[in-house]
């Protein structure tokens, strides 16, 4: 329970890890801000957090639009007065080689997955600053630390988050603002879109030591250390939970 009182807002929390990692915040008894552009009060991480007795606020979000983020994050401190941590995860995949790829699907990955990054950790920082104190943790990929084929887009919006952490850790470090990343790779919808064939999915698999895809409950642990007072001397840092395939 070392997230007792805390309250977390978890975008892209329908599913996935997003999902996974609401869950082992409501486990460490934090209350949640669960965001998605399709979020109800039906989905699993909602019904699962309130069983553990957690106060849960639900709210649909594209986090690509800085209204809709503001909205929200005014919301959440309507209803709870503070925001303890933020793990902003919201994202998606639209692979395509270079010379294939359409600008609509560049710029609508870099939109969620890089702006909404900036958008989210924005907009909470002013209450964070005022009570000088936070945790924040983006989610980036090996595809943002190494490169990848046929994810160009996808690559540089998570870069651009590798990028932002750095940033935004030593911007917000004189009000007690931590801001980490992960790197997970983990079996969700969205890898299924990346290793759907078979022979891929066999290579990707070559390159992990662990040998096997995580799961996203998995990644929720080391979310949880992150946003704890354990890791009250950590800022600035890629945490890459991926079975060994990066190694930094």
């Amino acid at each position: 329970m070392q997230l007792a009182g805390k309250v977390a807002v978890v975008t892209g929390a329908r599913e996935g890890i997003g999902a996974g990692v609401a869950v082992a915040l409501a486990e460490a008894g934090a209350d949640l801000v669960l965001v998605s552009r399709t979020m109800s009060e039906d989905d699993a991480p909602v019904r699962s957090a309130r069983e553990l007795g957690r106060r849960v606020l639900v709210k649909q979000v594209d986090v690509a639009v800085g209204s809709q983020v503001e909205d929200m994050v005014a919301a959440a401190l309507a209803e709870f007065g503070r925001i303890d941590v933020l793990f902003n995860n919201a994202g998606l995949s639209m692979p395509g080689m270079l010379w294939k790829m359409s600008e609509e699907a560049f710029d609508r990955v870099i939109a969620v997955n890089l702006k909404g990054t900036f958008l989210c950790t924005k907009a909470v920082a002013g209450p964070m600053m005022a009570q000088k104190s936070g945790s924040i943790i983006n989610v980036t990929s090996s595809a943002g630390l190494l490169g990848t084929i046929g994810q160009i887009n996808y690559t540089a919006a998570k870069g651009g988050v590798h990028a932002l952490t750095k940033s935004a850790a030593k911007e917000l470090a004189r009000y007690n603002i931590r801001v980490n990343a992960i790197a997970p790779m983990a079996e969700t919808r969205m890898t299924e879109t990346i290793a759907h064939d078979p022979r891929f999915k066999e290579k990707y698999l070559e390159r992990i030591p662990l040998g096997r895809f995580g799961q996203p409950e998995e990644v929720g642990p080391a979310v949880v250390f992150l946003a704890g007072d354990g890791a009250r001397y950590i800022t600035g840092q890629t945490l890459c939970v991926d079975g060994g395939m990066v190694m930094l």
